[in-house]
C-alpha cells in the first residue's frame, strides 16, 4: 500500500493510503459510557471491529451475538484523551455523534486510544482508493464542487475545498499582493491625540451558528492533531475569528483606566498593592469581549495598535454619561490621558510587546507575552509566557506580575472560555506581594470562572487582604480589620477607548491593516475573510524569506529587546523629567 503501479494524478497521491493495517488488532472489553445527565455512566461491552472500521457496544459481554446497541463508523473520527481526567476519552465520528468513554486507569485507556487512532487513520486513508480526475488546467466553480461533493461524500468537501484553494491561491495572492504595502520595518509615529475619536467599533461576538455549521471542518482539523501539540503554526479556520487583532485584545484589557490611574492614590504600600490587585482582577472580563471562545487574529509582524483613554479627574464624573465613557467635549484639564502602544516584534515565537502610561501620574506599565497554544483533546490551552511590570514613579514603586493560561473548551459544541493558574505580583521595595489563582471548573461539581488571592507582607508573612469571588462577576474583598468590600465587575463602567480613524492610520495599524478580513467577517462573507487573511499571511512568509535569504535582521519600531524581555522605547521611567 502507499505504492502505484501506474502513474496517478496530483489528487490521487494526496488520497494515498499509508501501511498501517500491521498494526492493528481487534479488542474488547467493558468501558463506562456517558448517556445523559439522568442516566449517567453506564457500564457496556465495546468491540473494536477493525475489519469494518467500527466501534460497536453491547449491553453486556453475553448479549453480543445479538444486534449491537449502538455503533460508530470510525473513517474520518477524532480520537481524544480527554484533559478531565487520565481516564476517560471521546471518539468523535465524523456525522457528529460522539461516544464520551472512561477506561478503568490510564493505562486501559492508552491502549484503547492507540487501537482506535490506528483503526481509524486505517479506515479514512482507506477512503483515498476514490479515483478523482480533476484536469490539472480545470479549476472548479462552486457549482461543480457542489455536485462533486454530493457525489462524493461529506469527508470529501474538506479535501475538494483545500484542493481549490491551493489552485486559486496563487492567482488570489499575484492578483492582492501589491494590494498592501511592504510589511519591512518603518519608521517610528508620533500619534497626535486630536487625531483619535472615541471608538464607534460595537461588534459583538455573539454568532454560534457558523460553529454549528462547520462541525465537519472542525473535526478534520482535529483529526491532525495530537494531544499537547503546538498549535503554533496551525492555520485555524476563519470562522472562529473574532473581529479585532490580538493587538487590540490586549488594549481592550485596559477598559477601566480610571482604576488604573488611583493605583497611585493609595496612602500606603499594601493599599497600592491592593488597589493593584483590584485592577488586575477586574481587567479581564471586557478584555475578554464575552464568553464565547473565539480567536482574535495572530498579530503579523511589524503589526502596531495605539488608544487612548480620557480618564475624568472628578472621580464621580466617570458616571454620570452611559457607559462610563467622559463626555468627549470636556477639555483635557479635566481628564487624565492614558496612553497605549503594542507592537508584534517576533514572528517565531510570536511575541507582543505592549506599553501604558499616565504622564500626569507619573506611572507606567511596560509587558511583553509570548502566547503558546497547545491542543488537549477537547480544549486548547495557551499559556501566556511573559511578565509585566507596573512603574509608580512618585513612589519609586515596581510590581512585577505574571498572566494567567486560558483555556477554550467544549470546542465541538458551544466554546467557551475559562482561566486557570496562579500567578503573582511582587514590589520588592514595599515588600508586598500577591498570589492570584484562576480555577478551572473541576469535572463534577464547582462553580466557573472562580478565582482567589492572598495579598502579604513578605518578611512577616502576614496576609492583609483575601479575595474570593469570579473574575467576570462578583469579586469580594476581605480585610485583616474585619472590613469586607463588594465589587461587581459587570457593573464597572466602561470607559471607551479612542483611535484614530483607518483613513489615518498607518499602513501596519491593527484596524487598517486588517480591515479587509474585518469587513468581510461583517458580511459573513467567510470565503472572501479566508482569501485577505491568507494574502496578508503568504506576503508576510514571502518577506521572512527574504530577510532570512539576504540576511537582514527584522528592526522593530517600539520597542527594544533588553535581556528575555522587551521594553518599550522611551518609557516615563527612562525620562528625568518624570523621576523624583
Amino acid at each position: 500500500m502507499g505504492v502505484c503501479s501506474q502513474p496517478v494524478s496530483f489528487y490521487e497521491c494526496l488520497l494515498l493510503p499509508h501501511n498501517t493495517s500491521d498494526h492493528m488488532e481487534n479488542i474488547d472489553g467493558y468501558l463506562m459510557k456517558y448517556t445523559n445527565l439522568v442516566t449517567g455512566w453506564q457500564y457496556r461491552f465495546f468491540v473494536l471491529n477493525n475489519e469494518a472500521g467500527l466501534l460497536e457496544y453491547f449491553v453486556n459481554e453475553q448479549s453480543r451475538p445479538q444486534k449491537p446497541r449502538g455503533m460508530l463508523p470510525l473513517a474520518g473520527a477524532v480520537i481524544s484523551p480527554s484533559d478531565e481526567d487520565s481516564h476517560t476519552f471521546t471518539v468523535n465520528a465524523i456525522s457528529g455523534e460522539q461516544y464520551k468513554l472512561r477506561a478503568s486507569d490510564a493505562k486501559e485507556r492508552q491502549h484503547w486510544v492507540s487501537r482506535l487512532q490506528i483503526c481509524t487513520q486505517h479506515h479514512t486513508e482507506a477512503m483515498g482508493k476514490v479515483r478523482l480526475t480533476v484536469p490539472s488546467v480545470f479549476i472548479p466553480e462552486k457549482r461543480h464542487m457542489t455536485i462533486i461533493c454530493t457525489m462524493v461524500g461529506l469527508h470529501w468537501i474538506i479535501l475538494l475545498s483545500r484542493i481549490y484553494n491551493c489552485l486559486v491561491l496563487k492567482s488570489v495572492i499575484q492578483k492582492n499582493f501589491n494590494f498592501f504595502p511592504p510589511l519591512s520595518s518603518q519608521e517610528q509615529e508620533d500619534i497626535d491625540a486630536e487625531d483619535e475619536l472615541e471608538d464607534s467599533f460595537t461588534d459583538k461576538e455573539e454568532d454560534l451558528g457558523a460553529v454549528e455549521e462547520e462541525r465537519s471542518v472542525i473535526l478534520h482539523l482535529l483529526s491532525q492533531l495530537k494531544l499537547g501539540m503546538d498549535l503554533t503554526r496551525v492555520v485555524l479556520p476563519t470562522f472562529i475569528l473574532e473581529k479585532r487583532s490580538l493587538l487590540e485584545m490586549y488594549a481592550d484589557f485596559m477598559s477601566h483606566p480610571d482604576l488604573f490611574v488611583t493605583i497611585t492614590d493609595g496612602s500606603s504600600p499594601e493599599d497600592r498593592m491592593v488597589r493593584f490587585v483590584e485592577y488586575y482582577l477586574t481587567s479581564f472580563h471586557e478584555g475578554r469581549k464575552g464568553a464565547i471562545a473565539k480567536k482574535p487574529y495572530n498579530p503579523i509582524i511589524g503589526e502596531t495598535f495605539h488608544c487612548s483613554w480620557k480618564v475624568p479627574k472628578r472621580p464621580d464624573a466617570s458616571k454620570e454619561p452611559s457607559q462610563g465613557s467622559p463626555d468627549p467635549t470636556a477639555s483635557s484639564q479635566d481628564s487624565y490621558q492614558v496612553r497605549f502602544v503594542a507592537e508584534q516584534v517576533s514572528h517565531h515565537p510570536p511575541v507582543s510587546g505592549f506599553y501604558a502610561e499616565c504622564q500626569e501620574r507619573r506611572m507606567c506599565v511596560n509587558t511583553h507575552v509570548w502566547t503558546k497554544s497547545k491542543f488537549m483533546g477537547m480544549s486548547i490551552g495557551v499559556s501566556m509566557v511573559g511578565e509585566g511590570c507596573l512603574y509608580l514613579l512618585e513612589h519609586d514603586e515596581e510590581y512585577t506580575f505574571t498572566l494567567p493560561c486560558a483555556y477554550a473548551r467544549s470546542i465541538l459544541t458551544v466554546p467557551w472560555v475559562e482561566l486557570g493558574g496562579k500567578v503573582t505580583i511582587n514590589c520588592a521595595k514595599s515588600g508586598y506581594s500577591a498570589v492570584i489563582t484562576f480555577q478551572t471548573k473541576p469535572f463534577y461539581g464547582g462553580k466557573l470562572h472562580k478565582v482567589t488571592a492572598e495579598v502579604k507582607h513578605n518578611s512577616t508573612n502576614a496576609v492583609v487582604c483575601r479575595v474570593q469571588g469570579e473574575w467576570n462577576g462578583v469579586l469580594e474583598f476581605s480585610f485583616t480589620n474585619g472590613e469586607t468590600r463588594v465589587v461587581d465587575v459587570t457593573r464597572l463602567p466602561v470607559t471607551k477607548k479612542h483611535v484614530r480613524p483607518v483613513e489615518k492610520q498607518g499602513p501596519t495599524e491593527s484596524r487598517r491593516l486588517w480591515q479587509h478580513v474585518t469587513e468581510a467577517l461583517r458580511q459573513k462573507d467567510v470565503e472572501k475573510a479566508t482569501e485577505h487573511k491568507t494574502v496578508l499571511e503568504e506576503r508576510q512568509r514571502t518577506e521572512e524569506r527574504h530577510r532570512v535569504e539576504t540576511e537582514t535582521p527584522w528592526r522593530t519600531r517600539y520597542f527594544d529587546r533588553e535581556g528575555e524581555g522587551w521594553v518599550y522605547h522611551k518609557p516615563l521611567w527612562k525620562n528625568s523629567t518624570f523621576k523624583s
